[in-house]
């Protein structure tokens, strides 16, 4: 969440900005500067009363020792009355700190100046293209047909199991599967990260604390008897290892990926552009997630970028990177960029990664800090990026890669699938 000094020192600025993000934040803004006011004001009056508690309690006893019975009784009952008063004052101000806490949570994060203005999807910034579009075959199917071919996904089985949007996968395309998994946390751990494997329920602090809660809890599966949530994506319980925690400047930034399944409601999700694997309610991810300095997050995320393009890169799919519109960013997220690879059989871009910077509105919710050689603490940025998702990934390298005789597995993923086709 936003800082308290942040918003009260460019109160207009935060206002101004959050409309990049079509949120008129001014009601809200000053709602939580009135309720900052009263939080202050209870606190000190509390201040004020306990340094005349304290000089009352020191006078009874030299009053009862000059044998002034009457003004000591007359301060004790004053001591009482004010102890009732502060009980009051606390009560008041535990209530002001709740409610603050509230309303800053409900203020989405500031845009960098480098997100576009506009109001959706079609208003994002195409900012890089590559890869080869290819030209199928007459006959070539989409990736649920080619599942069906071949017996590598059963949607039908899923559903008798658990219901749409729980796939099941078999033979070659289960080992697809994890081929891919193996092969981008190889490629991450080349590439510097370090390796987690974290659980797949957090607690509601966690969920806190990356902003999923109370944000997106309509988003999320909760286990009610336990008070757990399935996570959406590893960002959440391997960015909230840091939670609570003073890090060394010297050590940032961390750099941590983790694979994990993905569990998603996404309510309201229906109709053609839901079809096959193009959205679940579980999926399997590989995560990069980054802990860093605020000079240097800007350069990390471009970092990042570049780690991902060189993916997609690898497993020769068409891509373009978009940069996200105020109107299609997150509500946590300072700047994104989409990945999407181009699917041809269903002759549509299928976002396949999202990588954003956070800045400090994570870590404030976090408590993650660092201390700098001059032994001042200060808020850490985060930094997340899907490195890859998987579900339409493998819808890419279904259509893209069929030909007549089967589909081919691109070279620098057979080491790791032990077959060149799938046939």
């Amino acid at each position: 969440m936003l800082t308290l000094k942040v918003i009260t020192e460019n109160t207009q600025e935060v206002i101004t900005k959050l409309a990049k993000k079509h949120f008129d934040a001014q009601a809200i803004i000053y709602e939580a500067l009135d309720t900052d006011k009263k939080r202050k004001a209870s606190q000190q009056h509390l201040d004020n009363n306990l340094a005349e508690l304290n000089q009352l309690s020191k006078s009874i006893g030299q009053l009862m020792k000059d044998g002034n019975k009457e003004a000591a009784e007359s301060a004790r009952q004053k001591v009482t009355a004010m102890k009732d008063g502060n009980k009051q004052l606390e009560s008041d101000m535990k209530a002001a700190e709740e409610k603050l806490v509230e309303l800053l949570c409900r203020i989405p994060n500031l845009p960098n100046d480098a997100v576009p203005e506009g109001k959706h999807a079609e208003d994002n910034v195409i900012e890089k293209t590559g890869g080869v579009i290819p030209a199928l075959y007459k006959g070539a199917l989409p990736h649920w047909e080619l599942a069906k071919k071949y017996d590598l996904i059963d949607f039908e089985l899923g559903v008798k199991i658990s219901g749409a949007g729980f796939p099941v996968y078999k033979q070659k395309g289960a080992r697809l599967q994890r081929a891919l998994i193996n092969f981008f946390l190889d490629n991450a751990r080349e590439a510097g990260y370090i390796e987690i494997q974290p659980p797949y329920v957090v607690n509601a602090d966690s969920g806190y604390g990356t902003g999923n809660l109370p944000d997106k809890e309509g988003q999320m599966y909760h286990c009610t008897v336990d008070d757990l949530y399935l996570i959406p994506t590893a960002e959440v319980p391997v960015t909230n290892i840091y939670r609570d925690m003073i890090l060394d400047e010297k050590d940032l930034p961390i750099k941590n990926t983790a694979y994990s399944a993905c569990f998603r409601r996404e309510a309201g999700s229906y109709g053609k552009d839901v079809r096959g694997l193009n959205r679940l309610h579980q999926f399997d991810k590989v995560e990069i997630v980054r802990i860093d300095k605020p000079e240097h997050s800007y350069e990390s995320l471009q970092e990042m970028v570049d780690y991902v393009q060189s993916l997609v890169d690898k497993l020769e799919l068409p891509w373009r990177i978009l940069r996200l519109c105020g109107g299609d960013m997150s509500f946590t997220s300072a700047l994104t960029f989409d990945f999407e690879v181009y699917s041809a059989a269903q002759e549509r871009w299928l976002e396949v990664s999202s990588v954003s910077n956070f800045e400090s509105y994570q870590a404030n919710r976090l408590k993650c800090r660092y201390r700098g050689e001059d032994k001042k603490t200060q808020l850490c940025h985060t930094l997340n990026g899907s490195a890859l998702a998987l579900p339409r990934i493998v819808a890419a390298l279904l259509e893209n890669h069929q030909t007549p005789e089967g589909i081919r597995i691109p070279k620098t993923l057979v080491p790791y699938t032990g077959f060149e086709w799938i046939d």
